[in-house]
């Protein structure tokens, strides 16, 4: 093998082979990783790989993910790297254990190791006649040894996983009605519900502790600067108990001026810091410009299931159940925020609602593991509706303007993105201090980490700034803006949403300047040609060619993306229809995602990204006032229905022989931008300011 391959960073920082693995009892072999489930398939295709790299069938595999007392530290499940790191370590871990124990039955055979065959953990001479296992050979091979680069990522085993649509492995627990964190019960335990107001800096005028204490179905009053908390044995009295508490409650006014201004004069008023992140060649001459400039609101993570947590004192160690992405910032913060050592808290992750990002999770845990230690007992803390879409972290918005010349035959000359947009990165762990709203909350309160983003490659606001075309000229200014008027954090994709909605929608507007057809200028600026084939792939599926005139009122609009621009490729095209309101009728997606692990799984990946990316695109906007944030409920907040589903088809462009690369966030800008486009192909109008909503469109129409 190449010495050019990195080792992967999880290995480095647990390079010991029982680190990762364990030949365990009923014939199964625990294998434990940093990656947890968040609806997204990881489990299954961790499974497939450890099955392949080690010869086992899944059944024999007990995956152990996300447990502070057992699994490596991966830091978070995020960022579509869950396959492409993550999957790589455990590769890199399980083929060296097979080595191990290759050598050993050879040893034990007298065969050399390379004839050899392997099969649900039975290891068989060539003559097929001897055969011993795993369970065998465990009391002979040390696995308390470094890992060493593999000889080979992968083997030829009798029975290949990877690359087939195996069933989810997370299914069956959670249709049975046990797999949630919200299922489980802890002998003794109490439920909480937190008393806030409607937004994070919101501050209660006075707290009647005697009154609290004498409703019923309340047991404690937890109080501690702001945090205030309802505990009791009976959730449902305690969810009773909840109105009346608040209309005891009086929470002071917070006067904003920045309540009602569009996305982009809010943010383009804003205190920021300019900062060149991108500068390449030289514009070229005789050029005629163009400018536009496009924009997203603030995004709710929206989770269906309102964050939740438990925590019980009792014991050697403080022990939380969180659907957080990230165990270990999350342990290390609590036991931060606490004052205590880090070895004193366990946290153990469970299935949740899927966030794709940073929501209430992390601040659920804190709750639960204030209450607990302050009562003594087991707490389980379920956050309401509107604690989930008023106090936990919005996807920041951003404004960018793009700025291109083109020459006389068409081309591209020159391109400058300016950018304006907050951090996108506030998760536990990120940045100095203790990013939990509870801890801001307490007595004495702790203070919230100065903001700061994600840099490039992997990029905050500015990931996917970078245009993926070949341009003669291209420069990126990103203006961070440090102060927020509501609490923001990581979403789903983060910039890359926007910008690559920007870029695209961009790259239509100026092949109508150009009088170019759209995917043929894009195609005169696109040398990457995986990036060429999945986009040529999107139109010749969609019936590009067959296009009709614009201002129908029915549209057909593309765009193309590569995530980070390093991990997958998505091409989408999609046909709208619009009246009243856009109606997304189809959607053609194309991915390279390199060697799909479980092909099912990935599609279910990109549908799940499209589907969010509709919803952001089409309806989604938080809002806020003097009182707080408004948009508390599905009225205010309204998401994408099921009835507002399109027919689906997604094309994958497998290459075994390629690295895995990440495909949970690729959908998204790409399908912004192919509404837009769609709309102004059904319109003859452009719409640039996000959510294209039926407001929107009557606006645009107005003043068209």
């Amino acid at each position: 093998m190449s010495a050019a391959l990195a080792t992967p960073t999880a290995i480095q920082a647990h390079p010991r082979l029982r680190q990762w693995l364990r030949i365990g009892p009923a014939r199964q072999v625990s294998v434990f990783t940093g990656k947890v489930e968040l609806g997204q398939g990881i489990e299954t295709a961790l499974v497939q790989i450890a099955c392949d790299a080690l010869g086992l069938a899944p059944a024999q595999v007990l995956l152990v993910a996300g447990r502070t007392d057992r699994s490596p530290d991966e830091g978070y499940t995020a960022g579509s790297l869950s396959v492409q790191y993550g999957g790589a370590a455990l590769r890199w871990a399980c083929t060296h254990a097979y080595a191990l124990f290759n050598t050993e039955a050879a040893r034990r055979l007298g065969v050399e190791p390379s004839g050899l065959q392997v099969e649900d953990g039975c290891f068989t001479d060539p003559e097929g006649r001897r055969r011993i296992d795993y369970w065998e050979l465990a009391g002979s091979v040390d696995l308390d040894v470094p890992i060493v680069e593999p000889a080979a990522l992968t083997r030829n085993a009798a029975r290949p996983y990877v690359g087939r649509s195996l069933p989810r492995v997370d299914l069956p627990a959670k249709l049975t009605g046990a797999g949630y964190l919200q299922d489980m019960v802890i002998p003794g335990m109490l439920h909480a519900r937190m008393l806030r107001g409607r937004h994070p800096s919101q501050r209660l005028a006075s707290v009647p502790l005697s009154q609290l204490q004498a409703l019923p179905g309340v047991s404690h009053v937890v109080h501690s600067g702001r945090f205030l908390a309802l505990v009791g044995p009976h959730e449902g009295a305690l969810v009773r108990a909840l109105p009346k508490a608040r209309k005891l409650l009086d929470f002071e006014s917070m006067p904003d001026p920045h309540a009602g201004r569009d996305t982009v004069s809010l943010l383009q008023g804003l205190p920021d810091s300019p900062q060149r992140v991108h500068d390449s060649g030289t514009p070229g001459t005789d050029l005629q410009t163009y400018s536009a400039t496009y924009s997203r609101p603030y995004l709710a993570h929206a989770s269906i299931g309102p964050a939740c947590a438990l925590a019980d004192p009792r014991g050697d160690r403080l022990r939380v159940w969180s659907h957080t992405q990230g165990v270990y910032p999350l342990r290390d913060q609590i036991a931060m925020a606490l004052g205590r050592g880090s070895d004193t808290v366990e946290v153990i992750h469970a299935p949740g609602a899927g966030c794709y990002g940073h929501n209430g999770a992390d601040d659920a845990a804190f709750d639960a593991a204030f209450i607990a230690i302050r009562i003594g007992l087991p707490v389980r803390v379920q956050w309401m509706r509107e604690d989930e879409m008023s106090m936990s972290p919005f996807g920041s918005a951003s404004a960018v303007r793009l700025t291109a010349g083109l020459d006389a035959a068409g081309r591209i000359g020159s391109w400058t993105l300016r950018l304006w947009s907050h951090t996108h990165m506030n998760r536990p762990g990120w940045g100095d201090g203790v990013n939990l709203l509870g801890a801001w909350e307490v007595e004495p309160p702790l203070p919230r980490p100065a903001a700061r983003d994600l840099p490039l490659p992997m990029g905050g606001g500015d990931r996917n700034a970078i245009a993926l075309y070949d341009l003669p000229h291209q420069q990126v200014d990103y203006y961070f803006i440090a102060e927020s008027p509501v609490r923001v954090s990581a979403l789903r994709s983060l910039g890359s949403y926007c910008n690559l909605y920007a870029i695209e929608s961009f790259m239509d507007e100026l092949a109508r300047i150009a009088d170019c057809d759209p995917v043929e200028f894009r195609l005169r600026h696109l040398g990457d040609v995986r990036a060429r084939e999945v986009l040529e792939t999107a139109a010749r599926m969609a019936g590009w060619s067959r296009r009709g005139e614009s201002g129908t009122g029915s549209g057909l609009g593309i765009a193309v993306g590569r995530y980070k621009n390093q991990a997958a490729y998505c091409a989408i095209a999609l046909q709208v229809g619009v009246e009243e309101r856009v109606r997304v009728e189809k959607a053609w997606v194309v991915v390279d995602a390199g060697a799909a692990v479980n092909p099912d799984g990935l599609v279910n990946q990109i549908e799940g990204g499209l589907l969010q990316s509709l919803s952001w695109t089409l309806k989604e906007s938080v809002t806020w006032d003097h009182t707080g944030i408004t948009s508390c409920d599905w009225e205010h907040y309204p998401i994408l229905g099921f009835d507002e589903i399109p027919e689906i088809a997604v094309h994958l462009i497998e290459r075994p022989d390629q690295p895995s690369l990440g495909v949970g966030e690729a959908a998204a800008g790409p399908a912004a931008a192919a509404v837009a486009n769609a709309v102004a192909h059904a319109l003859d109008l452009r719409a640039r300011q996000l959510p294209l909503s039926a407001e929107r469109l009557a606006q645009l129409i107005t003043e068209g």
